[in-house]
């Protein structure tokens, strides 16, 4: 029996003109509830040291079925407040696995 390896996803967020300190606050509340779901192996939370309106959440899981977990966890209904109430520009999200 083959174990599956672990996946990462990398989620660039842009911050609205004049909205990033709001917007760190708001990702910083992922941390925790995102570190306590079954199969987290490693989430955090990075900004750019060259551009203050770009944030990294980067996140390591146990396997695939994992992350599809999370991502389909309510935790998740935080980006679409932050959509909804233009925290957020935009968000640039990456999946990967070993290779």
């Amino acid at each position: 029996m083959t174990s599956s390896p672990p996946v990462s996803h990398l989620s660039f967020v842009r911050a609205s003109a004049g909205r990033s300190a709001e917007l760190g606050v708001r990702l910083q509340q992922l941390l925790e509830p995102s570190r306590q779901t079954p199969g987290c192996l490693q989430f955090s939370l990075q900004r750019s040291t060259c551009d203050a309106d770009l944030w990294l959440l980067n996140g390591v899981w146990a396997d695939q079925s994992a992350l599809n977990d999370y991502f389909s966890s309510p935790s998740l209904q935080l980006f679409a407040e932050l959509v909804q109430a233009r925290v957020m520009d935009s968000l640039d999200l990456h999946t990967f696995s070993a290779g």
